[in-house]
């Protein structure tokens, strides 16, 4: 068997020449590159790094969006031996100094001029990076910095290096094992400097066929590729898993096509996060309030249909005739339309991750016949650990422990796993890998769950995070800020919440709101709003976000183990949160610490029982530019609920 990404290429390009590899879109015309094609250019690239100097257990940065020559790029770069490291594409400069400079990296893939300029503004401080190579030639031609060649001029002297050498491909793909590394991916640091995740061919490979045997996946599969690829789902879900299946890769012309790509595509295998998931819904929900009374009309009939029976027919169960013939008719008229509508019409299996998914939004897809599931996994398991089979799909699970996967749960709820698929270890960081991987083999996740009756596994929250409340009416009780911010996240209106409460009396929140589902619920109510600023501080706004609120602490009271994390005070934030003002990570998750102190005045004032407090605060525009959004906000109670008594 083929232990090495080069060895599958060369394997695939042998087999099935002509068959497409990948796709990208090119001025709105899907262009196609065959496993030949692919292996041509791979082997062109590898010679051109080998003559620059790029040899084994060199690192190499790739930066840019999914393209065929960033896949083509990192292949070359394992091809001999080397390490590719890919960065997030839409992060700042100053975040690639650390990755440069702890990986030792003089060399890198840039898509383009953004990119380009990216590194130029860094180099300073990156002494050692030394070759650039650019993918996009528009705007660069002029520029006349030392070491900065393009990827044609690379694959040029690749080409005449390979002419003289024909067996130096071959021969170099061959010395690879399935121990040496394969990767290096950087945590997002949401607590302090990232790390560098080191993955072998073996531990990728092992997770990308164990996840394909799951789901049966073949060649015939047809895969987005939208994602960052510095996130490592994207990476095993259009990289590794694409290379030890053989399926194609479909590139997106660029982010803002992604949704009409995905509907040209049609892909037969599909992930996102749930932000995504809940993204499209939300507009297929204003479409439909907008539509007219008779369609709105037969929507909702049929949705109601769908709910009742899509989800037990998703599961391979029975249900009666009259359902069944209702629900043909409800495909005929309402749910195959908006499958195609949504890109999903082609749709076998469809995974979400990342962050929990609203029991809502998951009914509602699977209702419609998407066979939409959760995993569980991480930068340091390669991603799989549990998967959900087809017909025990549930919204509060995240699935069974998956081939080669051994979970237990430690005393404190740590959840544990061993798996083929874990990391090598923390680069240059021994400290850091000794705490989350012990003698024996047990990686520490940092997530507390339980396996509950059925073997599946549930997530609460992080270790470090599961609080108590001090004082007050529920003293002593558990407090899960990430189970409270999902529950709240949940609701379409709102986007994003940061719960405090550790070692408080009482539970407060900072939402953000759905700034697009917000505006049309605003619009659809005659009520004007200049902004974001604007809508978010509308009295009328703050009752719908109270509503929210408030049915998450009656739904939480129910819960014997949660009921003192019901939400007693929150406000609205006066924008949205944003990774380059650092209060997001580069994969949207919370900085909820850094948020604190950055908020401090807006959270004391929650918990000092003010009605409204004033706020400044400096915000990063998109071209670099900084300025500063100021407002008075209101701050309000909650309704609280008393816990819900088990019957006797």
């Amino acid at each position: 068997m083929q232990s090495t990404f080069p060895q599958l290429l060369m394997y695939h390009a042998a087999q099935r020449p002509g068959a497409p590899a990948m796709r990208e879109k090119e001025y709105g015309i899907w262009q196609s590159l065959s496993w030949a094609g692919l292996e041509t250019m791979v082997k062109q690239i590898a010679g051109g790094l080998h003559l620059a100097g790029l040899g084994k257990n060199d690192h190499m940065i790739v930066l840019g969006a999914n393209r065929p020559r960033l896949y083509a790029t990192m292949l070359a770069v394992q091809s001999l031996g080397a390490v590719p490291i890919p960065l997030y594409q839409d992060a700042a400069a100053p975040e690639c100094v650390y990755p440069i400079n702890n990986a030792e990296v003089a060399f890198a893939f840039a898509e383009d001029q953004e990119q380009v300029d990216k590194l130029l503004e860094i180099r300073a401080q990156c002494p050692q990076l030394q070759h650039i190579f650019y993918d996009d030639p528009r705007g660069l031609r002029n520029y006349e910095e030392s070491g900065l060649r393009s990827m044609d001029a690379l694959q040029k002297i690749g080409a005449a290096h390979n002419d003289s050498q024909p067996d130096f491909f071959r021969e170099r793909v061959a010395q690879g094992k399935p121990d040496d590394v394969g990767a290096m991916f950087f945590t997002s640091g949401t607590t302090g400097n990232p790390k560098g995740v080191v993955h072998t061919h073996d531990s990728l490979l092992n997770r990308a066929r164990a996840g394909a045997e799951f789901d049966h996946l073949t060649n015939q599969e047809d895969v987005l590729a939208y994602l960052p690829p510095a996130w490592i789902g994207q990476n095993i879900f259009s990289y590794a898993q694409w290379l030890a299946c053989g399926y194609v890769v479909n590139c997106p012309e660029s982010a803002a096509t992604a949704t009409i790509d995905l509907k040209e595509i049609g892909p037969t295998y599909y992930f996102a996060p749930p932000r995504i998931f809940e993204g499209l819904l939300t507009s297929v929900m204003i479409r439909m309030e907008d539509a007219g009374k008779m369609k709105r009309g037969m929507f909702h009939y049929f949705m109601e249909v769908a709910r009742k029976v899509g989800p037990t027919l998703m599961e391979g169960k029975s249900v009666g005739l009259l359902d069944r013939v209702l629900y043909a008719l409800g495909n005929l008229l309402v749910y195959g339309p908006l499958r195609n509508n949504l890109g999903f019409s082609r749709v076998r299996v469809a995974y979400t991750a990342g962050e929990a998914i609203g029991p809502d939004l998951f009914t509602f897809y699977r209702s419609i016949g998407v066979n939409i599931k959760q995993l569980y996994g991480s930068t340091e398991t390669a991603v799989f650990v549990c998967l959900q089979p087809d017909h025990e799909a549930r919204a509060d699970t995240v699935g069974v422990p998956c081939s080669g996967v051994e979970i237990k749960v430690a005393d404190n709820g740590e959840i544990l796993v061993k798996s083929t698929g874990l990391l090598k270890e923390y680069y240059k960081n021994p400290a850091a890998t000794a705490e989350v991987l012990s003698a024996d083999g047990w990686y520490h996740t940092s997530d507390a769950g339980f396996i509950d009756a059925h073997g599946h596994l549930k997530i609460i929250d992080r270790v470090k995070d599961v609080g108590r409340i001090r004082g007050g009416d529920f003293d002593g009780a558990m407090f899960a800020p990430k189970y409270v911010e999902n529950k709240l996240k949940f609701f379409q209106h709102i986007k994003e919440v940061v719960a405090y409460g550790d070692g408080r009396e009482k539970v407060c929140v900072l939402v953000n709101i759905d700034f697009d589902a917000v505006g049309n619920w605003a619009e659809r109510r005659n009520l004007p709003y200049a902004g974001y600023t604007d809508l978010a501080q509308k009295p009328q706004v703050y009752e719908l976000i109270r509503e929210c609120v408030e049915k998450v602490n009656a739904d939480l009271s129910a819960d014997a183990l949660l009921a003192g994390s019901q939400v007693s005070r929150f406000l609205v934030l006066h924008k949205e949160l944003d990774a380059d003002d650092g209060e997001l990570t580069r994969t949207n998750k919370v900085r909820r610490g850094f948020i604190a102190e950055k908020y401090q005045v807006l959270v004391d004032a929650l918990y000092a029982g003010r009605t409204s407090q004033f706020i400044e605060t400096v915000v990063k525009f998109e071209d670099g530019r900084s300025g500063s959004v100021s407002a008075t906000l209101r701050l309000d109670d909650a309704k609280i609920f008393a816990p819900v008594k088990a019957a006797a």
